[in-house]
């Protein structure tokens, strides 16, 4: 089974941030995106807004809404009160909790669930009552017991923070170990019922054999990889390939 591809627009929106003016703009490479074979777009607007803006979301909701309705939205964040609310208005079919601080440069580590499960059960809580799909970065360790608390707070998915492998291209030994333990943790959420995403430094390259260990992945939110892919090959055509990479027959 084919994972479904979100297209992450952060990357697009911090170009266009670069200057006062409404270019490169961010809903009309989404739509190129899910013209071209997409499932979904994520964002993740951070308190300082220095990609997505808040304004973005209604835009990004509308595209969805009234040009590809069989599309997703997926918002990630931290759940501050602000983040919540935000999701509240936009509702987005899935919400993915990342244990960010405001200041880092991007999502670096998965949740702490024995520290933060009680926490993360409340806002999990929250966001289902709102009818939507909450989805929880882990960190792919390998361990069962951290996947256990994960799903112990009611999420629907985890999201596998990939980064480390994706960090791997110019060590295929140590990236064959580390797809290990992420098989590792996504074959123990599995079994608890939890559906699996994966995200972070994903590219064409390494999209296939994380593939083969996980043919069950669900999900793969990818922005950096794709977005500079696309420089080269084009938006349409860059989400072709990756769709194609994630398992997908050619369109």
């Amino acid at each position: 089974m084919p994972a479904k591809l979100s297209v992450n627009l952060n990357a697009i929106a911090m170009l266009r941030n670069r200057r006062d003016l409404p270019w490169p703009d961010v809903a009309h490479f989404g739509h190129i995106a899910l013209a071209a074979g997409a499932s979904g777009l994520t964002v993740h607007p951070r308190p300082d807004q220095r990609h997505i803006r808040f304004s973005d979301l209604p835009v990004l909701r509308a595209l969805i809404d009234d040009s590809f309705p069989g599309a997703e939205f997926n918002i990630e964040g931290y759940p501050t009160e602000d983040f919540l609310v935000l999701c509240e208005e936009t509702q987005p079919e899935q919400v993915t909790l990342v244990p960010d601080d405001p200041s880092q440069a991007t999502s670096d580590h998965g949740w702490d669930f024995r520290k933060h499960g009680v926490f993360l059960k409340d806002v999990v809580g929250r966001l289902k009552s709102g009818g939507m799909r909450v989805s929880l970065f882990a960190d792919g360790d390998g361990e069962r017991e951290p996947v256990e608390l994960a799903a112990e707070t009611g999420a629907a998915r985890i999201e596998l923070y990939t980064g480390p492998y994706g960090g791997c291209f110019d060590d295929p030994q140590k990236g064959d170990a580390l797809l290990e333990k992420l098989g590792q943790t996504a074959d123990h959420a599995r079994a608890l019922g939890l559906a699996v995403n994966a995200g972070h430094d994903l590219t064409v390259a390494n999209l296939p054999k994380l593939m083969e260990r996980i043919p069950y992945l669900a999900e793969v939110s990818i922005g950096h990889g794709l977005t500079a892919d696309a420089m080269e090959y084009g938006m349409a055509e860059t989400v072709r390939r990756f769709c194609q990479a994630c398992g997908q027959p050619n369109s």
